[in-house]
């Protein structure tokens, strides 16, 4: 078995399967959704991989022989491959509801979603694993707060004691065999996630007719990370019509590649964009297929801003996700061109945040804060600025600034 790290959402698990019959964990490929179930459950749980071309036949052709033979408490592995089992599971189900029973995994979530949600509906628990936050990164887990607490948490007196690398933060991702293991070859490993990812997830889709057309849309996506959206555009710089560009950022959002950002739009008095924003899961992956490999080429790049968002949104991202919730996360942006990065609807109040990638923050860099505030009824609870300052430090009239590395390991 892989070098097991802790995950955050190891405790959702564990109150999960004290109450339902099922716990399904989805996520992206490689993000160590089998590595975590089996070092919980290793011991109380017979394991089977449906990635196994063998156990698939033999699942297919006779579903009821197969459960009998790998009969609760179990783990399936990547069930995708065999959609069809969830109603025989949900047969077992309704005849012994017995919590933690059946664990299952899966990997492409627009097969595995659908799935769950015709059969198991009421009797699932569905948890997302995303790869690495920062926080799992560095080995802070047992204090990382859920977004409420996070919240709380926030002392602008406050300093980080850590001297992470940004550049090495963006480079390795959040994926745990590259993330941890520095001897990968970070390169490699990249064009073998993507190859891998076309070929065995994307090739078997039938929505999909040039894989290497699909291939040059991901590449698209990875050039417009931290931007609005226009599905137009996408489309005539691929080459393709707007209603394929949307059926592919659907298969690449819910197959846990790329993620869009809303807008938020209430109780705000003015006109406002209304289109998401794109942005890929993983920094490792869109710096890999922007051509970025090392340090200088990075920090002088165009993207570099984009990137660094990315990171920061993605975190925010995994905040919610690992404590088993839906993010409640937006952008905003005004037609007259104000704009929040990071929008969080908590505890009834909003929270405001701009990302900055910038080591010199200065009064400026807080006018849409300032002005968006004053149309803000009531104001948000939270105005703060996240750069790239080693230290926290007041910005002007209640905005503060927020080191990246401590407001990513709080």
């Amino acid at each position: 078995m892989p070098m097991f790290q802790p995950r955050i959402l190891e405790h959702a698990i564990r109150r999960a399967v004290t109450t339902f019959p099922a716990i399904v964990v989805t996520g992206p490929r490689q993000s160590g959704k089998t590595t975590l179930l089996r070092q919980l459950f290793g011991m109380s749980h017979h394991y089977v991989s449906l990635e196994d071309p063998n156990i698939r036949i033999r699942a297919k052709e006779d579903p009821v022989g197969f459960l009998n033979a790998h009969k609760p408490p179990v783990i399936f592995d990547e069930i995708q491959y065999i959609p069809e089992l969830l109603s025989y599971i949900k047969t077992r189900i309704d005849a012994d509801r017995t919590p933690g029973q059946w664990l299952i995994t899966g990997s492409q979530n627009f097969v595995l979603m659908r799935g769950v949600s015709e059969s198991l509906a009421g009797r699932a628990a569905v948890l997302s694993l995303p790869p690495l936050s920062f926080a799992e990164r560095i080995g802070t887990i047992e204090t990382a707060h859920d977004p409420a607490g996070w919240i709380a948490a926030l002392d602008p007196k406050a300093s980080s004691k850590m001297t992470v690398s940004l550049t090495e933060q963006i480079f390795r991702g959040g994926y745990p065999e590259l993330a941890l293991n520095f001897a990968v070859d970070r390169q490699l490993w990249c064009s073998s996630y993507i190859a891998t990812y076309l070929e065995r997830d994307i090739r078997n889709l039938t929505t999909i007719g040039d894989l290497s057309q699909f291939e040059r849309f991901v590449r698209l996506c990875a050039t417009r990370t931290g931007q609005v959206l226009n599905l137009t555009d996408f489309a005539r710089d691929i080459g393709i019509s707007v209603p394929t560009a949307k059926r592919w950022l659907s298969i690449l959002e819910t197959g846990m590649q790329i993620y869009l950002l809303y807008p938020y739009y209430r109780n705000i008095g003015k006109r406002l964009i209304k289109s998401p924003k794109l942005y890929f899961n993983d920094t490792a992956l869109a710096s890999y297929l922007l051509g970025l490999h090392n340090e200088e080429t990075l920090l002088k790049s165009s993207h570099f801003g984009a990137l660094f968002e990315t990171m920061i949104i993605g975190d925010m991202v995994k905040r919610f996700l690992n404590f088993g919730q839906m993010p409640s996360l937006y952008y905003l942006r005004t037609r007259d061109g104000l704009e929040i990065d990071a929008v969080l609807d908590i505890g009834d109040r909003l929270h405001l945040f701009e990302i900055k990638a910038t080591a010199t923050v200065v009064p400026k860099h807080a006018a849409s804060i300032i002005r968006l505030r004053a149309d803000m009824d009531p104001p948000p609870a939270t105005t703060a600025i996240l750069s790239l300052v080693t230290e926290n430090q007041h910005v002007t009239s209640g905005v503060e600034n927020y080191s990246w590395q401590y407001i990513l390991a709080l």
